[in-house]
């Protein structure tokens, strides 16, 4: 029974790499909607429209549970379509809160009040949209108290490193770090707030400093995914296979998957 991983591209390959090592007899459905990627740069409705579409495609591929990879649809539409959209037999779930209990050192379920916690000054690394949302600040709130949070956008990034432009990616990730160390000279952690962006956690740690804990997500969502399952083993979709689909060129997709995760990606036309 598959359970689904939606990305705007190829970023939610860090997620899918992390989910499928932590669950190796669990069938996943990726799904890459490469052809109007990236998503960081546009608005809220057009986010929501793209991804309901894209959720609906795994819905078809046997998927009830879909994890949204994705941090910019995670901000920007998976709140609305909680309220609103999604039936009541189907899951999906965002990838911010993961980190922020990992962030605030609470255990999955806590709901009680926030309090105060260790780290004060908090950096995050998001796309323009992520950032706009707010949404990143909003789950916060609902956890901890006394937390500054400075936020940077990071544009180009996304388009860099899916184009397989690494060179450019450094100097962006370098150029990100000390736009925002203008405004939080000393953070304490680090979030990358995007799920392209571990593929540069290196980057981001060598220019933010040793003493900056760097937070990544994929292994963080892979733990509470494991963690849902075993409380609602019904929500796992009555597909078996693994599949990569993409609403872009499946050859140019495959190709830049299998630079990504070092072994062979083939994927599929959605």
């Amino acid at each position: 029974m598959a359970i689904g991983i939606f990305d705007s591209g190829l970023g939610g390959l860090t997620v899918y790499d992390k989910v499928t090592a932590r669950l190796p007899d669990q069938p996943v459905v990726y799904f890459g909607d490469s052809a109007h990627a990236p998503y960081g740069v546009r608005d809220a409705d057009d986010i929501y429209d793209l991804t309901c579409k894209s959720v609906e495609r795994l819905w078809d591929a046997g998927c009830d549970l879909v994890i949204l990879a994705c941090n910019t649809a995670s901000a920007a539409a998976l709140r609305r379509m909680q309220e609103a959209w999604i039936p009541s037999d189907k899951r999906v779930l965002g990838v911010f809160v993961p980190l922020i209990e990992a962030l605030t050192e609470r255990q999955w379920g806590d709901n009680s009040p926030p309090r105060e916690v260790a780290v004060k000054h908090v950096a995050l690394f998001a796309t323009p949209a992520t950032v706009s949302s707010r949404a990143f600040q909003r789950e916060l709130a609902f956890r901890a108290i006394g937390v500054d949070v400075e936020a940077q956008p990071c544009g180009g990034l996304v388009d860099a490193l899916e184009d397989g432009d690494e060179m450019l990616a450094e100097a962006l990730v370098r150029s990100h770090v000390e736009a925002l160390k203008r405004r939080m000279p000393n953070p304490e952690a680090a979030i990358l707030g995007c799920t392209h962006y571990p593929l540069m956690e290196t980057a981001f740690q060598m220019a933010l400093g040793a003493d900056v804990k760097v937070y990544s997500q994929a292994a963080l969502v892979a733990e509470s995914l494991s963690d849902y399952l075993d409380r609602h083993p019904d929500m796992c979709g009555s597909g078996t296979e693994n599949l990569f689909l993409t609403t872009g060129d499946p050859v140019s997709v495959s190709d830049k998957a299998t630079q990504i995760l070092r072994r062979k990606i083939e994927f599929q036309a959605a």
